[in-house]
């Protein structure tokens, strides 16, 4: 994992890889210095301590690879949840409007993230893009 750090240094890397507090992690990883601020600013210029947190955090990287279409899935079940609308009835039961039954911001802010990571609004392609809608009435199971 780490080579040429000793156990402490290697505690060091580990908290500030969680916490990016350079003093904090040196707390932590059991150094007493008076001036921790000092230290960890010191620990964070060498090259070794540098290279071992690189070196962690690409190992760290294929565990975080997450498919496309489980974050689109997730942020259209985020939009509909957030955006859900009841009907508003007056007293004899007859149509007045909608009314949301939550907070919006989110249910717009992950609509915004959706649009970004489809490409929708890209300063270099602001075509109008067609959305194909698959219904049970246009299904072709020749296409399948």
């Amino acid at each position: 994992m780490m080579k040429n750090v000793t156990n402490q240094q290697k505690k060091f890397i580990e908290e500030y890889i969680k916490t990016l507090d350079g003093e904090a992690s040196c707390r932590y990883a059991g150094y007493k210095s008076p001036n921790l601020k000092e230290l960890s600013n010191k620990m964070l210029a060498d090259k070794k301590i540098i290279n071992a947190i690189k070196k962690e955090l690409l190992s760290r990287i294929p565990s975080l690879r997450v498919e496309k279409g489980y974050i689109v899935q997730k942020l259209l079940q985020i939009i509909e949840f957030s955006l859900e609308e009841e009907d508003i009835l007056d007293k004899e039961g007859s149509f007045t409007g909608k009314r949301k039954l939550r907070d919006t911001s989110t249910g717009l802010k992950a609509l915004e993230n959706l649009c970004k990571h489809l490409g929708f609004g890209n300063a270099q392609d602001d075509s109008y893009k067609e959305a194909k809608i698959i219904t049970i009435s246009n299904l072709d199971e020749n296409k399948l």
